[in-house]
């Protein structure tokens, strides 16, 4: 069963001027279909989340406190994907056309260096050897950033925030298939503490079945002392100090998280990265987030092609964009890292000088032999690391209200259950295998490198968008790892150049190259017509079925609508 549409007029907004590369800063049932609402729209990936959201809005809150109410239920509802043991970043968008952002990404130890994926001779350990370990976690960020966002534009009181997430703990929530499936074969992470063995498994080691209650009154308690106590509560005190004893314990080597690292944690507003596409405005997350420039490098190097005329079950439209996604991810490898510690060209990398000179490089009759990173404006020596790991662990959702305000919020564990590590009820992050293992390739540093209170590279992509007369239209983004920038970007193309609404959009087919493979989605046209794309240049061909999971909020000439991707269609019932 797929999220039906949620339908609301909402005011028009403001119209703006000119575009700048940056800017400052229970078991409720699905949505019936074309449900009418007073309050504003809602997409989760998970019902009962969305639910919270809807609640909020319907008490008088606004589309950052619903947005903050998503991901606390989702704490609870999708432990796999995201919540409190986490990170994100959100943007917001005002219906005057002011975004701003919030970096609530995950900071290694002041202990993290050079070394910290190094095994005794000097070469990198594997992923497994660390990520159920206190080498992978980073402070968690999710908290940080809630409060930063409420501070800023919240409206409802801060407890009310949490009071659906505490219900559903407290109370207890049906198990989906969803649920189920992420906890088969994972036991060894999912399980790896007696609290997520004994909660998520039977005494025989098998995944609880789709429709067992899962009741969490740790976390419950967890979220009621934060609700009642303030972020404070997470970040000082005895509660801090435990939870870097727990990252600590699990750390090789006996250096780890401290309670300084915790207490020192800060979830900083950053400056948005924003582009055109066809005279619609489209505004994401900077770094550390490479999402934001990859969908505008994407979106910016197509814009001299006629999508359009091409149309949507057309093999050279999507080898075009394949084509632009090389360019961008080349860039991407290069260049993205946390700005705090590397100098990243983030003005020159969306600039359209420099996007026309990239887009120069695509042909609608072959595919790049060699695809490079190229040299925008600002650039500093640094070496590539390639893809991160593949990631499971994440979670988009986005809200608007009746003011018009968006709210597009990507949150993030990194893999399925994270670490496997828990503390308080919830999933510790394994996020800091988001680094580059060797922090030097050809002795050039590494700009993704650990190093300590850095934060890892992201792709998250949380986005929203203006038309081309200045009114919120859309809010997007997607779960996936390096797919993100990808799902989304193809998304927004779904609905501007083919007029899709934004269920098709999210359910277009999806294509992506991994290097030199070309990945098709097995099932679909696409991959019906590999040899088209033979004939294109494109020699790796394979087929396959990612994880895929966007969604957004998109405004209609009747009211805006809510959708998530079609492919969780049946994944979310309580039964098997």
């Amino acid at each position: 069963m797929t999220m039906r549409p949620l339908l609301i007029a909402l005011p028009a907004a403001l119209v703006l001027s000119g575009c700048a590369t940056l800017e400052k800063p229970g078991e409720p049932a699905l949505s019936p279909p074309q449900a009418q609402a007073r309050t504003g729209a809602v997409s989760a990936a998970d019902p009962r989340a969305q639910a919270a959201g809807e609640a909020i809005l319907a008490k008088g809150g606004n589309a950052t406190d619903a947005a903050i109410a998503v991901m606390l239920a989702l704490t609870v509802v999708e432990p796999q994907s995201s919540g409190i043991g986490g990170g994100g970043f959100l943007v917001h968008g005002s219906a005057d056309g002011t975004v701003v952002t919030f970096d609530g990404r995950e900071t290694a130890p002041a202990a993290a260096g050079p070394n910290w994926f190094l095994g005794k001779e000097g070469d990198p350990l594997s992923y497994r050897e660390v990520v159920t370990t206190g080498l992978s976690v980073g402070v968690p960020g999710n908290i940080a950033l809630a409060a930063k966002a409420h501070a800023a534009n919240g409206s409802l009181a801060w407890e009310e925030l949490f009071q659906p997430a505490i219900v559903l703990a407290r109370d207890g929530f049906l198990a989906n298939r969803r649920l189920h499936q992420s906890l088969e074969g994972q036991i060894d992470r999912a399980g790896v503490t007696e609290f997520g063995r004994s909660l998520y498994y039977t005494a025989d080691g098998a995944p609880v079945a789709a429709g067992t209650r899962i009741v969490n009154p740790a976390l419950a308690e967890t979220l009621e002392r934060i609700a009642a106590l303030g972020p404070d509560h997470f970040y000082k005190g005895q509660y801090a100090d435990k939870l870097a004893a727990t990252v600590a314990a699990a750390t090789p080597g006996g250096i780890g998280m401290t309670r300084d690292d915790v207490t020192s944690y800060e979830a900083p507003m950053r400056n948005a990265v924003c582009g055109s596409y066809r005279d619609y405005r489209i505004c994401g997350m900077g770094p550390p987030s490479s999402g934001g420039i990859a969908v505008i490098q994407i979106l910016g190097q197509l814009e001299r092609f006629d999508l359009a005329a091409l149309g949507a079950d057309n093999p050279v439209t999507w080898h075009l964009f394949v084509e632009s996604q090389r360019l961008a991810y080349a860039d991407r490898e290069l260049y993205a890292a946390d700005a705090d510690f590397v100098s990243v060209p983030v003005r020159g990398l969306v600039a359209r000088d420099y996007l026309a000179e990239r887009s120069a490089l695509i042909s609608p009759d072959t595919a790049l032999d060699d695809v490079a990173a190229g040299r925008p404006r600002g650039v500093v020596t640094v070496a590539s690391d390639g893809d991160e790991p593949p990631e499971n662990g994440t979670s988009h959702f986005a809200v608007v209200d009746a003011e018009g305000a968006m709210v597009s919020y990507t949150s993030t564990i990194e893999g399925p259950f994270g670490s496997g590590l828990t503390y308080g009820g919830f999933f510790l992050n394994n996020e800091l295998t988001d680094f580059s293992f060797s922090p030097m390739r050809d002795g050039v540093p590494v700009a993704n490198r650990v190093e300590g209170g850095k934060r890892p590279r992201s792709s998250m992509a949380p986005m929203v968008v203006y038309d081309p007369q200045g009114e919120p239209v859309l809010a997007i983004g997607a779960a996936g790892g390096s797919t993100i920038p990808v799902q989304t970007a193809r998304s927004i193309i779904g609905i501007i150049d083919f007029g899709l609404d934004i269920e098709d959009a999210l359910g277009l087919p999806f294509i992506m190259a991994f290097g030199d493979r070309l990945l098709l989605e097995e099932s679909s046209w696409l991959a019906d017509r590999k040899a088209a794309f033979a004939a294109l240049g494109h020699d790796d061909i394979a087929t396959a079925s990612p994880p895929l999971k966007a969604g957004g909020v998109y405004r209609t000439q009747t009211g805006w609508v809510a959708a998530r991707d079609p492919r969780l269609d049946g994944l979310l019932e309580t039964q098997e």
